[in-house]
C-alpha cells in the first residue's frame, strides 16, 4: 500500500470524528449564524498567519535527504503567502472590525485556546520532535478544506446574504486545495522512512484533534445563540 493510502486508512477515525462536528455539519448546509461565521474566520486567521513561517521553519529543519521535499515546500510557501490577508478581508466583508482581529484588540477577536494550542504543537513539532511531522497538520487543513469549505461557502453566503466578498477564504481554499491534495499525496508516496511515516500518522492523529477543538470552541462560544 502506498504510504498516502495507508496515512488516510490510520486516520479515518479522527477525521469523521472531525467532519461530523456540528459547527462543520451545519456550515455544510449554511445553518450558522453571522456571529458563527465570524468566529471562525477570526480563529483562521490566527492559525493561518503561521503557515508561511512554519513552512520556513520545516524546510529550515529538514535533513539533507529530504532537499527535494524542501524545494516542494519552496512551492507551497509561493501558494500560502498573503492568505491570512484573504481572511481579514472577508470579516471585513461581513461588517466586523479586521484590524481589531489582527490585532487582538479583545477576547473575542484574539487567538483561541485551541487554537493557539494547535499552531504550538505545529511549532514544537518542527522544532523539538521531528519537522517531517509538520505534514501531518497538512493533511488535516488542506483535506478538511477540499471536504467542506467550497459547499459550505457556498451555503454560509446563501442563508447570511452575505456578499461573495466574504468568502474569499472558503471558496478558494475548497478549490485550490483539490491540488494542493494530489500533490501532497505525491510528496506523501516519496517518503519511505518507517519512523518518518510513522510520526506523520501520529501528528496527523493529533492534528485532527486539535483543529476540531477549535471548532468545539468556536460552537460553545456562539452557537448556544443561534
Amino acid at each position: 500500500m502506498a504510504f498516502y493510502d495507508a496515512l488516510l486508512a490510520a486516520t479515518e477515525t479522527e477525521r469523521n470524528t472531525l467532519i461530523s462536528l456540528p459547527l462543520i455539519t451545519q456550515g455544510g448546509v449554511g445553518n450558522i449564524s453571522r456571529a458563527t461565521y465570524i468566529a471562525f474566520l477570526t480563529q483562521a486567521y490566527h492559525h493561518v498567519k503561521h503557515t508561511t513561517p512554519l513552512l520556513m521553519a520545516c524546510g529550515g529543519r529538514l535533513s539533507g535527504e529530504y532537499e527535494w521535499l524542501r524545494t516542494a515546500i519552496g512551492e507551497y510557501i509561493e501558494e500560502e503567502m498573503g492568505h491570512q490577508e484573504w481572511v481579514l478581508n472577508d470579516i471585513d466583508a461581513c461588517g466586523a472590525d479586521k484590524e481589531a482581529v489582527r490585532t487582538s484588540a479583545s477576547a473575542e477577536t484574539a487567538a483561541s485556546q485551541a487554537t493557539e494550542l494547535m499552531v504550538a504543537y505545529a511549532y514544537d513539532m518542527i522544532n523539538r520532535v521531528n519537522p517531517v511531522g509538520f505534514f501531518g497538520m497538512v493533511l488535516v487543513l488542506e483535506g478538511t478544506s477540499t471536504a467542506v469549505a467550497t459547499q459550505a461557502g457556498e451555503k454560509i453566503m446563501e442563508s447570511l446574504q452575505l456578499p461573495k466578498q466574504a468568502f474569499s477564504y472558503l471558496l478558494s481554499h475548497g478549490s485550490l486545495d483539490i491540488s494542493h491534495v494530489s500533490f501532497y499525496e505525491s510528496l506523501m508516496n516519496q517518503i519511505t522512512d518507517k519512523n518518518d511515516q510513522a510520526m506523520i500518522i501520529h501528528a496527523a492523529k493529533h492534528f485532527y484533534k486539535l483543529y476540531g477543538d477549535i471548532f468545539r470552541e468556536i460552537a460553545a462560544r456562539t452557537m448556544s445563540f443561534y
